[in-house]
């Protein structure tokens, strides 16, 4: 008889439990909605949360770092007809951004915890419910289970930027709803055809399955539709700034740090390696846009004057780092890519927390409201500007580790790739110092700055432990890259069968 309760069985459900144990709890939240007595509700969603993160932490603890493949998987036919399965499996590349999005949402929940007043169970759980779906799309091993989780997760964000956020919350959710939803359709469209030749949406089928240049762009600019607009790159990321600004706070940071990575992590799971001559062939038009995200970007962000829409505008410019590291197609500029995803993650959820305790208590995102912020505030300016620091690419702190990576693999292909890319470490200081001076600098500008009162327990807690990660990961980042060194290995060497050449000019 099965026993449903030994350590064998979680093991070998392990990615199941990570999925559907935020998602339980989510529903669990919903049960106890009661806007008469919050609290109850809020400690369900923090216990809920908690028991998600603790889930996954096995998935760090028993993973083989000398096995580039995939890992922890289960599975069982779902919709035999159509060779559909529920096929869960997770590699070096899946499982830390698995952690980031178990850990982030402990972050959101407590983050929550006294700013959101009305719908408090609706708010909690769809961000439990969410962070299921996310993990889910990292997990999915068959090509329909991923879509249904891709398409799925767009529904909590949906409501919470619907119903949380700002006056022009309508026309940013419906942007951000309407841009996904199209590009997926082709992604859809991909993966019918390689189904109707190779009679399985198993994704390492895929993989196996040969295709000739002309069907394998046509299959990778389906991927990049879908893909491109997730990250977001130039010119599909306008929906980004206004999701953000309309946001609450705690959609701002799962935004930032998660569901960017949706797309990065789908490029490696799904474009290249199942069209690697395509992704050769159009590796120069890849990296040219990459670079005008780098840097255009980094000039819009440098004219914002709402500190959400210039981290927003920012996170663009980083992502723009990631999309290059992959192609480039060497060891450092994968893994740097990889780095620089999770590491996004931290910096941007930080960044993104520091406006929200200031808008809780000036309820302004405007730079020109503050000024300084550092004599009233102290403790919150020190953290906020180490943020800001890290998010310049400073030594020593997880911004600079993925991006110093990606600008040595950058140089091993073309200096000129490299040269390019450096410059988001002046723009990036730019734009960042400006606002830190504006806000946290100089004489007390107004009132409501005279009137602040400094980071409450609550509140000092999430940002020091996003400081400790951030200067973790800064000082000392091999726990990450020995994690995803066999798998990017074996991914590069899946890509480099292709005999085209990196920055093909006919790609541009």
């Amino acid at each position: 008889m099965l026993n449903y309760f030994s350590s064998d069985y979680f093991f070998s459900h392990i990615l199941s439990f990570s999925i559907w144990v935020p998602v339980l709890a989510g529903i669990a939240v919903l049960f106890t909605s009661n806007d008469n007595k919050p609290d109850t509700t809020r400690w369900v969603a923090l216990i809920g949360g908690l028991a998600a993160f603790l889930v996954t932490i096995p998935l760090y603890t028993h993973f083989n770092f000398a096995d580039g493949g995939f890992q922890f998987q289960e599975g069982f036919n779902w919709i035999p007809a159509f060779h559909i399965n529920y096929h869960l499996g997770a590699d070096g590349i899946a499982i830390p951004l698995i952690l980031l999005t178990s850990f982030t949402t402990v972050i959101v929940i407590i983050s929550a915890w006294e700013v959101i007043e009305k719908r408090v169970a609706q708010y909690m759980a769809s961000f439990l419910i969410m962070s299921g779906l996310m993990i889910g799309v990292f997990s999915a091993l068959d090509a329909i289970l991923y879509y249904v989780f891709w398409e799925a997760m767009l529904i909590p964000m949906f409501l919470v930027i619907g119903i949380w956020g700002g006056p022009n919350r309508v026309y940013a959710t419906v942007k951000f709803f309407l841009y996904t939803l199209l590009g997926s359709l082709l992604m859809l469209v991909a993966f019918i055809y390689l189904y109707m030749n190779t009679n399985s949406f198993e994704i390492v089928d895929f993989y196996n399955y040969q295709m000739p240049l002309n069907v394998q762009v046509l299959i990778f600019l389906a991927f990049f539709a879908a893909f491109a607009v997730k990250i977001p790159m130039w010119p599909v990321h306008t929906w980004l700034p206004d999701a953000h600004v309309e946001a609450p706070t705690g959609g701002s940071v799962v935004l930032a740090a998660i569901a960017l990575k949706l797309g990065g992590y789908s490029f490696l799971r799904f474009a290249m390696p199942i069209a690697p001559d395509a992704a050769h062939y159009l590796s120069g038009f890849m990296i040219t846009l990459s670079l005008i995200a780098i840097v255009y970007i980094a000039l819009v962000a440098l004219v914002q004057k709402d500190m959400k829409k210039l981290i927003a505008y920012s996170s663009i410019s980083h992502m723009g780092f990631v999309t290059l590291g992959f192609f480039i197609f060497n060891n450092l500029g994968l893994e740097g890519a990889i780095v620089q995803m999770v590491s996004h993650g931290f910096i941007s959820a930080a960044m993104f927390l520091c406006v929200g305790v200031l808008y809780d208590r000036v309820h302004s995102r405007e730079i020109k409201s503050y000024g300084g912020v550092a004599n009233t505030m102290p403790t919150f300016a020190a953290f906020a500007v180490l943020f800001a620091m890290a998010n310049s690419g400073l030594p020593g702190t997880s911004g600079f580790v993925g991006e110093f990576m990606v600008i040595l693999g950058a140089i091993q292909e073309n200096f000129w790739y490299a040269f390019l890319a450096s410059f988001t470490l002046i723009f990036g200081a730019a734009y960042t110092l400006w606002m830190v001076k504006r806000v946290f600098y100089g004489e007390i500008a107004n009132a409501k700055v005279a009137a602040l009162k400094d980071l409450c327990q609550r509140e000092f807690l999430i940002l020091a432990i996003l400081a400790v990660l951030v200067l973790a990961l800064g000082i000392y980042p091999q726990p990450l890259t020995d994690m995803t060194n066999a798998t990017v290995t074996q991914l590069l060497s899946h890509l480099m069968q292709s005999k085209l050449p990196v920055g093909l000019p006919s790609g541009l």
